[in-house]
């Protein structure tokens, strides 16, 4: 059935028409003192609360019910559940959805085809902090010997936007960390506005794509490895500079990268895998992984909340 069939999206589309236009927040407000309280949940987390709060939207108890109602006519909780258990509600591709694998936290095992993938999920995400703490502790070094100063990602779409926000936000915390850089416009005035603020010797760079054939990408990519072989001339040593979130590692070996510093998306989303390397590289890695896996470990709550 086609949404706009619904019963359930019809009935909150005439109550949209007869009553949405005379909805005002400031009365809401004051017509429900517990409106904050009715229209807000806290998310328990191990590194803290998060407070959901939607009482700032345009919504009544009648109007939250429909929506409810719309959502279940639509087959949400169902889905939710089956992409929790691992079930392959990717129907154009045939698979499972398994970002949430990724910030699953709590380890909970979570079976494709019988296989608990979450071993696979910690292994990734292992080598990803090892990584970030040699960036950040300066143990990683470029091909003159120099530490990192400046890392540079190189992505569209979700592996440039997500990781921004990220980094934005991180920002407090980001004491003694490299500079971070996003590259995402093919236009090559923004590549090289921002490689002329760069060292070549002190900086890394993070090639984001998942086949590693994204023509953004790779054509800023292969400029900036250009960039780079003008100081260092030795094409071994793109090695040192050079890291790739991919799976494909014919192409990123071919590119220049060892495999070996090659973190794999597999089946999970590509902006948490990008948003994991991106936090470790910007907030300090506690022993204890707190910052590095806080926005993971706050996700896996939020999408696994039913809001009824």
């Amino acid at each position: 059935m086609a949404l706009t069939a619904d019963p359930a999206f019809q009935k909150l589309q005439t109550w949209f028409s007869s009553q949405g236009k005379s909805l005002n927040m400031r009365e809401l407000f004051e017509a429900d003192p517990q409106r904050f309280s009715c229209f807000s949940t806290v998310l328990q987390t191990d590194d803290g609360d998060i407070l959901v709060d939607y009482s700032k939207n345009l919504i009544t108890p009648e109007v939250m019910d429909m929506l409810f109602a719309l959502a279940r006519s639509r087959g949400v909780e169902d889905a939710r559940d089956k992409m929790f258990s691992g079930e392959k509600i990717n129907f154009t591709e045939g698979r499972a959805v398994l970002h949430v694998a990724l910030r699953n936290r709590s380890n909970t095992p979570i079976l494709v085809e019988g296989k608990d993938v979450m071993p696979d999920v910690n292994r990734v995400l292992d080598k990803m902090k090892a990584f970030c703490q040699k960036v950040r502790s300066g143990d990683w070094k470029g091909f003159s010997g120099k530490s990192i100063t400046d890392v540079v990602n190189i992505g569209i779409g979700g592996s440039d936007l997500g990781p921004l926000m990220v980094t934005e936000a991180l920002k407090p915390y980001s004491a003694g960390g490299p500079n971070v850089w996003f590259v995402s416009n093919i236009d090559g005035t923004h590549l090289a506005k921002t490689l002329q603020q760069l060292n070549p010797e002190t900086t890394l760079f993070i090639i984001a794509s998942k086949t590693f054939t994204t023509q953004e990408t790779i054509t800023n990519a292969e400029s900036a490895r250009d960039w780079f072989l003008q100081t260092a001339a030795d094409k071994s040593t793109v090695a040192k500079h050079f890291v790739a979130l991919s799976t494909n590692a014919a192409k990123v070996k071919d590119f220049g990268i060892d495999p070996a510093n090659m973190f794999e998306f597999w089946d999970v989303s590509v902006c948490a895998c990008v948003v994991r390397v991106r936090s470790c590289s910007v907030a300090p890695v506690r022993p204890d992984g707190r910052h590095g896996n806080a926005a993971l470990t706050g996700a896996w709550p939020a999408e696994g909340a039913s809001a009824c």
